[in-house]
């Protein structure tokens, strides 16, 4: 088919401007509610947790509680065999007793020094003894009195050994620190427990699962809007309809780094009357950092939206009787600097106008005016749509 050039250039000229041109996309400014909340996950712990280990070696003779039974501060978990404990005990107990027998022995030969010797230095001083047997009674005094110091410091380690078997054999019933419940058992009778390297543990213990705590992880970009006192709500797999309230108890400055990312632990204190959260449960938590009840409001698609510059030189649409016929392409705006001030573009009598804004929270979708040229119910452009006339 052949063209009449002249005919196609008088339509290219002649075309109507408005047949074809940029539809905008826009949505109104609006005041509504606006809450800002950071999503950490982590897990749920009781407040507090205690192993249990033996202090001692040797054969297990009972075990006295199970797996979620309630225990009482000082309650016997479990017990050593105390055989030799007993008799090494026995033994303090007679080598106490004989400590304080010699004790007492030597008191007595003291008091009999001092009367030889006192006796003895009256007859000196009137003459009726000699010099050597004053020496010899001052002698056997001065020898007596060390020997109750001996006998006394005997005693002492007597009874401090007396005191350290009564430790060993107490030792043996291996009792609770804490009221609580037992979480873990490690242990059954006849087992041999070997406390010389390290100590195993036997039992582990929760203090109160009705008040719990969940330690999540948050990233290094959120951990500085997070603070103690916030609100939060979290969700388990055991219950996926159910949300449970939390509030941040404590927020960790030591980092923890895994596979190059780092986090910060958080610490929410969680009311579990009813017993439906368990340790270890894996949780995603909702940490509420920010809330306006009545906001001005953008799309945040409407900060990212500037209009498409049309290019103006000839050049760029080719020449001869093609660039006359096609339309001019649309040349995208340059990337906005980042330190650039903020701005949004409301459609005004149909003309894009650009609005210098500051800004305030966001929620990922919406984005608050702090201050602007903006009134509730103006329409902002968030995007444009190219039409061609039928």
């Amino acid at each position: 088919m052949l063209v009449n050039p002249e005919a196609a250039y008088v339509w290219a000229l002649t075309r109507d401007p408005g047949a074809a041109g940029p539809q905008w996309v826009t949505e109104a400014v609006a005041i509504r509610p606006l809450t800002v909340t950071v999503t950490a996950t982590g897990t749920v712990q009781p407040t507090t947790q205690v192993d249990v280990s033996s202090e001692l070696s040797g054969t297990v003779a009972a075990v006295e509680v199970d797996y979620n039974d309630s225990v009482e501060a000082g309650q016997p978990l479990a017990r050593l065999d105390d055989t030799k404990l007993r008799a090494q005990l026995a033994n303090a107990e007679a080598s106490a007793a004989a400590a304080t027998a010699r004790l007492a022995q030597a008191e007595a030969t003291l008091r009999e020094a001092e009367a030889n010797y006192l006796t003895e230095a009256e007859l000196d001083r009137r003459g009726v003894s000699t010099q050597r047997s004053v020496t010899a009674y001052e002698t056997a005094f001065a020898q007596a009195r060390a020997a109750v110091d001996i006998a006394r410091a005997d005693l002492s380690l007597a009874q401090a050994n007396l005191a350290l078997h009564r430790a060993d054999l107490a030792k043996a019933v291996i009792r609770s620190p804490i009221r609580g419940v037992v979480l873990d058992r490690a242990v059954d009778a006849g087992q041999i427990v070997a406390a010389s390297l390290q100590a195993p543990t036997l039992f582990t213990l929760a203090e109160d699962l009705a008040r719990m705590q969940l330690q999540v992880d948050v990233d290094e970009a959120d951990i500085g809007r997070v603070a103690v006192g916030q609100t939060a709500s979290f969700t388990v797999d055991a219950f996926p309809d159910r949300v449970f309230p939390a509030t941040i108890a404590q927020v960790r400055f030591a980092p923890e780094t895994s596979d190059g990312v780092v986090t910060y632990k958080a610490i929410l204190t969680v009311d579990n009357a009813d017993l439906a959260l368990r340790p270890g449960m894996t949780a995603t938590a909702t940490v509420t950092v920010a809330h306006q009840d009545a906001a001005l409001v953008v799309p945040n698609a409407a900060l990212r939206f500037t209009p498409p510059v049309a290019a103006e030189d000839e050049g760029s649409r080719g020449g001869g009787l093609l660039g006359l016929i096609m339309p001019r392409a649309p040349v995208p705006a340059p990337p906005l600097d980042p330190g650039a001030p903020r701005q949004v573009w409301v459609l005004r009598d149909g003309t894009p106008v650009a609005v210098p804004v500051t800004t305030g929270d966001t929620d990922g979708r919406i984005t608050a005016i702090l201050s602007g040229d903006l009134a509730p119910g103006a329409a902002v452009i968030t995007d444009q749509a190219e039409t061609d006339a039928p």
